[in-house]
């Protein structure tokens, strides 16, 4: 008996940043995507002068900027608001040190930082650019019913769209991974990143900073273009409070203190903010007829900046595995399913193990662990080829 017709193979829900890669990279690859999201989907603005920065941005990985750039979605990033990571430099809390050069690793950048709402931008134009896409937002999905040959998504007035594959891209706590009958939560690390914006007094020259810190966090410093630099500090609850209370002038001084004053006075330009951080791991990704992205797929600690790649990731794999729907004539089959599922599996667990077995392994204060965690530090420093091992997942 032939499949019914559907309206869609492919509905996505969620608009964010990984759920706008996978609508585009589904399109592309000649699929009829409806794209869901309760929010409209538009491109926020900021103000015209030239301190008005994102204080939310990502690291995007080398992996990450080719297939973005496959999307033509790269290109739409204004080049002026793009910083390359040339080197990393990480210390640890008792004299331990590692640097990454991208030049020593044969890259032309470690990764590239961008503010969210540039990357946003490019996607959402894209998105509405691209063959294929039904954008359907704002709307409210309601319920999800599953079948033999279809998935039909219901919404609140009581229409409903049905297609071939559901793919949930709605964030750590989505919605449609709990229609499915997934209810695994994230584990919270008790941790808020602080995320603010800074100018500086000398020239970062495309370096990055990571500091663990004794009172169990991570600082980070991230490139922007100029003499600006993001920060991301992944404090406990407390820290995290105080650092939010602040006076700008206040953090500035406590950024600069807390970095060794490694690039000079700053100068707070934008108001820190701050989001809970979580670990998440599902037994798989997938499902009849439903493929987990992004957030809603896994859940990392932002130490490494690799949530968004491994997003990313997702979105590219997916494309490529139902890009063979042909072979077997339908969009959602197992087989296609399972293809996709084997290809992250090993990325995904790879680069949580090392984020989250490095939370743990600075969270604590054991003299012989500190020792020997900054020891090894040391050691691999000195190890050309240990240390390009360790970095190719984030390069990916």
């Amino acid at each position: 008996m032939p499949a019914r017709e559907v309206d869609y193979e492919a509905i996505v829900v969620g608009a964010g940043l990984v759920g706008l890669a996978a609508a585009v990279a589904l399109a592309r690859a000649g699929l009829r995507v409806a794209l869901v999201d309760r929010s409209k989907i538009e491109v926020g603005t900021l103000s015209s002068t030239e301190d008005d920065w994102d204080a939310r941005v990502y690291a995007i990985s080398p992996g990450s900027a080719c297939f973005l750039r496959t999307l033509g979605v790269w290109q739409r990033v204004p080049s002026e608001r793009i910083a390359a990571i040339e080197t990393m430099e990480v210390f640890g809390d008792a004299g331990g040190e590692i640097t990454f050069s991208a030049y020593e690793l044969g890259e032309r950048a470690l990764a590239w930082i961008v503010e969210n709402h540039e990357l946003n931008a490019a996607l959402v134009e894209t998105m509405r650019t691209t063959p294929g896409i039904d954008c359907l937002a704002p709307d409210s999905p309601s319920a999800v019913a599953w079948s033999a040959d279809r998935v039909e998504l219901r919404m609140a007035d009581d229409r409903s769209i049905a297609g071939r594959i559901l793919v949930a891209a709605d964030g750590v706590n989505s919605w449609v991974r709990a229609q499915a009958g997934i209810t695994i939560s994230p584990r919270s690390y008790g941790q808020t990143a602080i995320v603010a914006n800074f100018a500086t007094e000398r020239a970062h020259r495309g370096r990055a900073f990571q500091w663990f810190l004794d009172d169990e966090s991570v600082l980070a410093w991230l490139p922007l273009p100029g003499r600006r630099i993001s920060i991301v500090w992944s404090a406990p609850e407390t820290l995290a409070t105080e650092l939010r209370a602040m006076t700008q002038e206040a953090l500035a001084l406590r950024v600069a203190g807390a970095g060794k004053g490694a690039l000079g006075r700053l100068t707070c330009i934008t108001s820190a903010t701050g989001f809970p951080l979580t670990f998440l791991r599902l037994p798989g990704v997938i499902g009849p007829r439903l493929a987990l992205v992004g957030d809603a797929a896994h859940g990392v600690h932002p130490l490494a900046g690799q949530g968004v790649n491994l997003g990313f990731g997702d979105a590219a794999a997916l494309a490529s595995a139902l890009a063979a729907r042909t072979l077997v004539g339908d969009a959602g089959s197992a087989f296609l399913l399972e293809r996709y599922a084997l290809h992250r599996a090993a990325p995904v667990l790879a680069m949580q193990a090392v984020t989250d077995g490095l939370v743990r392994l600075f969270g604590t204060s054991f003299p012989l662990v500190k020792l020997a965690r900054n020891g090894g530090m040391r050691v691999v420093d000195a190890l050309g080829p240990l240390k390009r091992l360790l970095a190719q997942p984030a390069l990916r």
